[in-house]
């Protein structure tokens, strides 16, 4: 193609899907959103918090479940709450740390219900604590269950969607997989493993042509599942004026139905709240101390400090 066309073309088209983009955000998804009943959704960390509430959700939807959990109980009261809507749902008890576990019980699956159409890679586990004080078997841990089970769980299900041209895989990374949280090391380092992974995998289905493959990375805060359990933010406080908190404690039922919007209308990546967005483009824009001035201002450097987990009970 002549270079000065080529130029021009490409400049066009990225206008015309920016326009796109813009005009599609004040389109609600329940009018361009796509049907996914009778579609097959395989959620790993169904046993509690949002792989729960995102279960419930597609099940709603008419979807069937194919729920993952390394807590059976937690698992098997998930597909109580699914079957209660009406859903066909299936149960499987998993260690996502496990390779092998996770190519074993695909087969399972496959075998029991058939192909996945939507891979919800959800399940994650976060330590709390400072990089040097934290043990190298949860370091790896970390990895192991927030990054590395994607490439398993994507290897074993993906295939079957590109075959199809026909499928949807979700990777439920975090805002700390674009931004750095002190307190945070491992756990960040994984999620912007997360946040590559999917990127990647976006283009590497583009340029193979499989249009009918999409991925979708959700980048929250954090969410009040007990999973960051004692973590707080701060209000912020101007002469005569009191604002509450700019990056509130997310509610999980808030983020699991836009978690699934997303999904439904085949966005690339979804950031809650939206004012990460901006924080984003600030990180790419200010200087480096900036960023640490503003992080501490509005308490994200010390959101750690009160951390006590999830109950182990």
């Amino acid at each position: 193609m002549n270079p000065i066309l080529e130029f021009f073309s490409t400049l066009l088209l990225v206008i015309y899907y920016w326009l796109e983009a813009i005009v599609l955000t004040f389109i609600p998804a329940s009018l361009r959103g796509k049907s996914v009943a009778g579609e097959t959704v395989l959620v790993t960390g169904a046993g509690s918090g949002i792989g729960r509430l995102l279960s419930k959700r597609f099940a709603e939807l008419g979807a069937r479940l194919v729920l993952w959990d390394i807590n059976q109980s937690g698992n098997e009261e998930t597909a109580e709450q699914v079957k209660a809507i009406g859903a066909t749902v299936r149960t499987y008890t998993v260690d996502l740390s496990s390779r092998e576990a996770i190519y074993k019980t695909a087969q399972q699956v496959k075998r029991d219900v058939g192909e996945v159409d939507i891979l919800v890679n959800n399940a994650g586990i976060v330590t709390g604590k400072k990089f040097l004080d934290c043990p190298d078997h949860m370091i790896q841990k970390t990895f192991e269950v927030n990054t590395i089970a994607h490439f398993w769980t994507c290897k074993a299900f993906l295939p079957g969607m590109i075959e199809r041209n026909h499928g949807h895989v979700v990777n439920i990374a975090s805002s700390a997989g674009l931004i750095g949280v002190n307190g945070l090391a491992d756990y960040c380092a994984s999620k912007f493993g997360a946040v590559g992974f999917d990127e990647s995998l976006r283009m590497e289905l583009s340029m193979q042509g499989k249009n009918g493959v999409h991925t979708t990375v959700v980048c929250p805060y954090f969410i009040s599942t007990g999973m960051f359990e004692g973590a707080k933010t701060r209000e912020i406080k101007v002469p005569f004026f009191k604002f509450p908190a700019i990056l509130p404690i997310l509610k999980p039922e808030e983020v699991s139905h836009r978690i699934v919007d997303a999904v439904l209308c085949n966005q690339h990546i979804i950031m809650i709240p939206r004012i990460i967005y901006i924080f984003v483009l600030l990180k790419g824009f200010l200087p480096g101390k900036c960023g640490e001035i503003l992080s501490k201002y509005f308490g994200a450097s010390n959101f750690m400090d009160t951390f006590k987990g999830r109950n182990p009970n």
